[in-house]
């Protein structure tokens, strides 16, 4: 292989592997990590946690030590991490397991509300064409 030719920076990791590391930089699309391996990494916005982060900030510091997944490496050798593949394992239990019937009892209320509020109007409705339009008969004389 040419990657094991540039002597320490071979790529000691692999897809799968679960790695710690040190923040060293922190960017507007996300953090570079570096390795124990003295290899650089990148975590991407978008892998810093299942719920939307506005900045990379907000989860990472300078200095902060992570432990993360290895999620991609490309031909190049630039390693991928993903911190929220982690939290999976953590995350998937707290799901409410009574989700669907909830859904469907909130569904239910709404389509109520729904029906009464289009009663509502139906009856107004009808009640002004029997009042009469006050205007012209429609149709031939």
């Amino acid at each position: 292989m040419m990657v094991q030719e540039k002597g320490s920076q071979t790529t000691e990791v692999k897809v799968g592997d679960i790695v710690k590391g040190t923040v060293e930089q922190i960017l507007p699309y996300g953090a570079f990590v570096r390795l124990p391996t003295g290899q650089k990494a990148m975590i991407h916005i978008s892998e810093l946690a299942y719920e939307y982060v506005k900045k990379v900030e907000d989860i990472l510091q300078l200095q902060q030590e992570v432990e993360a997944k290895v999620i991609k490496i490309d031909e190049r050798g630039r390693i991928d991490l993903s911190l929220k593949q982690l939290q999976a394992r953590v995350e998937r239990p707290r799901q409410p397991r009574g989700a669907p019937a909830s859904a469907g009892d909130d569904f239910e209320k709404k389509l109520a509300s729904f029906l009464k509020a289009s009663d509502q109007k139906l009856s107004d409705l009808n009640r002004k064409n029997k009042e009469g339009s006050g205007g012209k008969p429609r149709g031939k004389k």
